[in-house]
């Protein structure tokens, strides 16, 4: 009888630990754009394989369909983190103020295709042409004008129009409204099955710009350090993860699920972010790089001359390197 009490003792002291650990995690609240770019594999990775959970972090994911939509969800506090984020946007916010900072690079060089009409073959070609972007002060602008320019185009001799998201830009390239449009993977390679032109890959005319990263609201991080650190953390599991070539089936069945696309365009997908080893292992934000992010901002306008690439960091919780 003194057996079983105890048992049932022990089973309560357990219940009691286990729910005062379930109740110790930090909640998270985190942003992106759309919701199924192979852009987002690290933090499907980390959600689906108990990552967050492992570090004591309960999150909670909001997807808007525009970086500047996620960025200014993040300034206002109403998500603590904005992962897979185009680096302009919160570049441009910092400098107004906004109470976020850079922590991490993610994407280490734009991940982009352009894919055209199945009639156009050249960059070019596109000159008089529609061109689907991200948004008249999007990264994608940036990417999209040097591409062109390389080519002898001009950026006002294309029509621009914009969609945050790639899957809306896909669509709209499939449903012949416009008639090429910048694409990351999974998209890119499902356009290319379908018939579509792949006119380039942005990283061949950008190799040492960083694409995408991951910002803090500086309030949310001042007053939870460790649980930020904490977050990182998985990031970089995640990215390790991804990156080992012995999870490349689960990973590809991951994104899958997620993407809705076949299998053999994520597997493309895949042997594309890995053999190029565009999510960046290492989580220190290079100073270096990053500046060159501050100065195409500087060419367009969007930022002063004197703007100090020091500014975008959270101290104490961004890593850096020169």
């Amino acid at each position: 009888m003194r057996r079983c009490r105890a048992l049932v003792v022990a089973g309560g002291i357990l219940a009691a630990s286990s729910a005062s650990a379930a109740s110790a995690a930090d909640a998270v609240v985190i942003g992106s754009v759309g919701s199924t770019s192979a852009n987002q594999w690290p933090l499907y990775i980390a959600l689906k394989k108990g990552m967050f959970a492992a570090q004591g972090l309960d999150v909670d994911t909001v997807f808007a369909q525009a970086n500047a939509a996620v960025t200014q969800q993040l300034a206002a506090g109403s998500t603590n983190v904005a992962t897979s984020a185009g680096l302009v946007d919160p570049i441009r916010a910092i400098d107004k103020g906004a109470p976020i900072g850079i922590v991490r690079i993610e994407i280490q060089a734009p991940p982009y295709a352009l894919l055209a009409r199945r009639d156009i073959k050249d960059i070019g070609e596109l000159k008089g042409k529609t061109i689907s972007i991200g948004g008249p002060k999007d990264i994608t602008r940036i990417f999209t004008d040097r591409m062109l320019v390389a080519h002898g185009v001009k950026p006002v001799e294309v029509d621009y129009v914009f969609a945050g998201a790639t899957n809306a830009r896909f669509s709209a390239l499939k449903s012949g409204a416009v008639d090429a449009a910048l694409l990351t993977a999974p998209f890119n390679f499902y356009a290319e099955s379908a018939g579509f032109a792949n006119l380039g890959f942005t990283f061949d005319y950008l190799p040492d710009m960083p694409f995408a990263g991951i910002s803090m609201n500086r309030t949310w991080a001042a007053a939870n350090p460790q649980a930020a650190h904490r977050f990182l953390a998985v990031f970089s599991d995640s990215i390790a993860w991804f990156n080992d070539r012995r999870n490349r089936n689960e990973a590809v069945t991951i994104m899958a699920e997620v993407s809705k696309l076949s299998r053999g365009d994520v597997e493309k997908a895949y042997e594309f972010l890995a053999g190029k080893k565009l999510f960046d292992a290492g989580g220190k934000v290079s100073k270096a790089k990053l500046g060159k992010v501050v100065d195409a901002l500087r060419e367009l306008g969007d930022l002063p001359a004197d703007f100090a690439v020091d500014r975008l960091f959270l101290p104490g919780v961004t890593e850096t390197a020169d």
